[in-house]
């Protein structure tokens, strides 16, 4: 249980790690809005991981970004309302934690019931 919290906030960094250090104000997602966005951000990058390591011609940066694309679509928000976003969350310790705290939450709830978990692909060894 504690190894699949570490995935989750490691795939967390190194997904966003990289993103646009602008910050609008007025744009700033809803800590609730932001939650559902990153929860669906961070089961793209897992899907698109297994599917690359299931199919060497699925390309993960790619897909991922597909992805991403549909998500932001679906949420009716932009790459930058997403991205600016969560860099005022991570400059903003205790509200990220919030965010953080419910999503793990709602993950150990889902593998707990069998609804949407996302199958993990441990590595050959």
């Amino acid at each position: 249980m504690k190894n699949w919290n570490f995935i989750t906030l490691m795939l967390i960094v190194l997904l966003l790690s990289c993103s646009n250090k602008k910050q609008g104000k007025s744009a700033i997602l809803h800590q609730d809005t932001m939650q559902a966005v990153l929860w669906d951000v961070i089961r793209a990058d897992a899907l698109s991981t297994q599917a690359s390591r299931l199919d060497s011609t699925k390309k993960p940066l790619l897909e991922n970004a597909k992805l991403q694309q549909a998500i932001f679509a679906y949420h009716k928000i932009s790459r930058e309302q997403f991205y600016n976003s969560f860099n005022y969350y991570k400059s903003n310790a205790a509200l990220m934690r919030a965010i953080l705290d419910s999503m793990i939450n709602k993950a150990n709830r889902e593998r707990v019931t069998g609804i949407n978990p996302i199958p993990l692909i441990t590595p050959a060894q």
